[in-house]
């Protein structure tokens, strides 16, 4: 068993955003992804699949053509390969992410 303590914690960093792994697997990684108020999600596509669960703070989010309101207790799924994209974030936002497989940062 890991007690993976800090998960889903919200880390400031003075940037625009933060990512900071948790645990790797050879099945899937955990990690905590946070947006700052006025921050931006820059992030790519990426090549796995994903979860997030909103663990603390308020933002839109857009995916395959829909946006939705996003709040603690949240949870989206977005599949391997799908434009994605926090907005608006109108308190810190702090998101726990499982992917699977485990990412690979592309």
């Amino acid at each position: 068993m890991e007690h993976l303590e800090e998960a889903g914690a919200f880390t400031a960093t003075g940037g625009p955003n933060h990512w900071v792994e948790h645990l790797r697997v050879p099945a899937m990684s955990v990690g905590t992804y946070s947006i700052p108020v006025g921050g931006t999600d820059d992030q790519l596509p990426h090549a796995e699949d994903e979860i997030y669960v909103v663990t603390a703070g308020r933002a839109s989010f857009s995916a395959g053509g829909e946006t939705v309101d996003v709040h603690p207790g949240a949870t989206l799924f977005v599949g391997a390969g799908e434009e994605h994209r926090f907005h608006d974030v109108t308190e810190d936002l702090a998101l726990l992410v499982v992917f699977a497989p485990p990412f690979s940062g592309d």
